[in-house]
């Protein structure tokens, strides 16, 4: 990529990771070129898609959260490791409101941008998963579908303003579900 490209590569991830995360998933793509300093034109060059875009932007916090999943691995305690991940797995999905819909419909879609992303993501959460049922510590009866059902659903939830004060305590009571030995204090 020629010097030129490469800067307005990384102006408009840099833009867009900002207007993103203000404006959310749906932001126009039309000012994400505008306040990078770019037409619109060099913008749908490096990325003809809404979906490319958001995968370049998912891309690095997904690979944040895979090498994260890695060093909890290390954790001694497999179900704190799990819980630590999730809670910052749905932080970072919910960085981004109103990619939930197109992060789950990637998934099962091996066309998308963001497949490879968003299987990257599940694959790193269910190995700690795997590990804390192999412990004992999380049910046997879900996989990594599930957890990344889970985090998709409580970073949506907390996209609701008349449940973010709840998003804590659901937080709780589905983390006290997936481990089999821990109780959470009631939040009112």
């Amino acid at each position: 990529m020629r010097a030129d490209a490469k800067k307005n590569y990384e102006q408009l991830l840099a833009v867009a990771r900002h207007v993103v995360t203000e404006q959310g998933a749906d932001a126009s793509l039309r000012d994400v070129a505008r306040k990078a300093g770019v037409g619109l034109g060099t913008l749908y060059r490096h990325f003809p898609t809404r979906e490319a875009l958001l995968e370049a932007l998912l891309r690095t916090k997904f690979d944040e959260s895979a090498q994260r999943a890695s060093e909890l691995e290390t954790w001694d305690n497999a179900g704190n490791a799990l819980v630590t991940w999730l809670r910052e797995a749905i932080a970072m999905t919910h960085t981004y409101r109103g990619a939930i819909a197109p992060m789950v419909a990637a998934i099962v879609d091996e066309g998308s941008a963001l497949h490879a992303s968003c299987v990257s993501l599940r694959a790193a959460g269910t190995r700690l998963l795997v590990r804390a049922q192999a412990d004992g510590v999380a049910r046997g009866d879900m996989d990594g579908n599930d957890l990344f059902a889970l985090i998709s659903a409580l970073a949506w939830l907390a996209d609701q303003p008349p449940l973010v004060p709840r998003a804590d305590h659901l937080f709780h009571v589905i983390s006290s579900a997936i481990l089999t030995d821990r109780q959470e204090p009631a939040i009112p």
